[in-house]
């Protein structure tokens, strides 16, 4: 068997405007725990506590993007977490703060959508879809917002649907000039708030991150409850892995999805009708205090207490059934989410971070002269783990196979992976998950491709 590996550097994201983020400095990319990085196919998104820089990386001439959200200097609000959400014609970046709210911002820097997910600090937005296939009973695409006790999840179609109407309402050049300055704050809040559902799960300590795996079978003696499951994994201090069964009522979250294109739509047509007959009037400048949404029901399942070990970062499979989870004492976890045991370990990887990948295993379907594309089959599930003290990337299969590359990197890089592309057609090319490493010192973006070949 050999094995043959590709280091692209792709392009240089050097630019003036990175000095806001806090470049320039030796290790400024890794060192900086207020640094987030979101990286897309197309551009790369930068933050530190207050700005959020967006630098196209396959296009240099692109224009570039700086956002400096509108947070509460009250409440000392900053930005905690960052992500890219990519639709079949819309690129926006959703944005959680340390007081619980939820941004969505265009490519323009416009504010599209701001709502309060619940209070306290985001620690991870987390964007995912699975496809209908013969693993999969069932697709789902969703955003998971991570809190220190709380998980909530929105579906992915309405997100897409309040996009849509936004995107719509600005070609139509609706807004004249006078609604523009008198309802400039409510913007972000003119297609109404988007249904979530909102889980309690501080059962066994608060987390540091935590993903919902995918559904999961009802409890004995419920099989025909109007409730559907998911499950749910978090990691933190006091409990390294925790699991629990998070109850969606279908009933209600078909009636929520209905009042949330209804009332919306109604709400802004009898607004704007009301204000041409009553534009002379002054109105209320006090906005209505914003509604937190009801926890549903999570139930735990199981926990594994190691102390003094925490849990730190968690990173999930494509599937959801796999889960490499990283700790404090330099151990790496693969956690088997449907039957909740832990499958293998890895030790040594201190400050370690990892991304699920999919190495091409064909041989025929690996010839670029070759007239197939290669298909999901053509591949393996693969985990890349990034050691930054040692300097390295190792590649190993999954589940139980062999280390299958270790190659060296510079020092102060950062291992990336693009963001899930939601609606993507089961007709299209098939894309493998790919990862990629940003040098902090010479700011190139590097495409790290593996392809393993089998001989006879």
């Amino acid at each position: 068997m050999s094995k043959r590996n590709y280091l692209k550097e792709l392009s240089s994201i050097a630019c003036n405007d990175l000095t806001d983020i806090g470049a320039g400095k030796e290790g400024w990319l890794i060192d900086n725990p207020n640094l987030i990085c979101a990286l897309d196919t197309r551009s790369i998104a930068l933050s530190n506590k207050f700005t959020i820089l967006i630098i196209p990386w396959s296009d240099p001439d692109a224009p570039r993007v700086k956002i400096r959200p509108e947070l509460s200097p009250i409440e000392a609000e900053y930005i905690t977490a960052l992500e890219w959400l990519v639709f079949e014609d819309i690129r926006v970046v959703i944005v959680g703060t340390s007081s619980g709210y939820l941004l969505i911002y265009a490519l323009t820097g416009d504010l599209i959508h701001r709502q309060r997910v619940h209070h306290g600090r985001i620690l991870k937005l987390r964007v995912r879809g699975t496809k209908k296939d013969r693993a999969q009973e069932m697709s789902s695409e969703e955003v998971c917002v991570v809190m220190p006790a709380v998980i909530a999840r929105f579906d992915g179609y309405n997100i897409q649907s309040m996009l849509q109407r936004w995107f719509d309402k600005k070609q139509e050049n609706f807004w004249d000039e006078n609604h523009k300055i008198n309802d400039y704050e409510d913007m972000g809040n003119s297609h109404g708030r988007l249904p979530y559902q909102l889980w309690n799960v501080s059962k066994y300590g608060s987390c540091a991150d935590a993903a919902i795996t995918g559904v999961m079978p009802p409890p004995l003696m419920e099989l025909q409850s109007s409730h559907g499951y998911y499950c749910a994994v978090t990691i933190g201090e006091d409990a390294v892995i925790s699991a629990y069964r998070l109850s969606e009522d279908k009933n209600r979250s078909l009636v929520g999805a209905i009042l949330s294109r209804v009332v919306p739509a109604t709400f802004s047509t009898i607004a704007s009708f009301s204000k041409m007959l009553w534009r002379s009037e002054p109105t209320s400048t006090k906005k209505p205090e914003e509604t937190i949404q009801a926890f549903a029901k999570a139930s735990p399942l199981t926990c594994l207490k190691d102390h003094p070990r925490k849990g730190e970062k968690l990173t999930l499979s494509p599937s959801g059934t796999l889960a490499a989870i990283t700790d404090s004492l330099g151990r790496i976890l693969l956690l088997d989410t449907r039957a909740l045991v832990v499958v293998r370990l890895w030790k040594g990887y201190r400050d370690a971070n990892c991304f699920f990948t999919e190495m091409l295993v064909n041989k025929d379907r690996a010839d670029p002269n070759s007239y197939f594309q290669p298909v999901k089959s053509d591949y393996c599930l693969c985990l890349a783990i990034h050691a930054p003290r040692k300097g390295i990337v190792e590649v190993w299969q999954m589940r139980t196979g062999p280390r299958l590359l270790t190659i060296q990197c510079a020092r102060g890089s950062k291992l990336l992976q693009p963001t899930y592309r939601f609606g993507s057609s089961s007709d299209s090319p098939y894309v493998p998950l790919e990862v990629f490493l940003l040098n902090g010192d010479s700011c190139q973006l590097i495409h790290l491709w593996i392809v393993k070949d089998i001989t006879d």
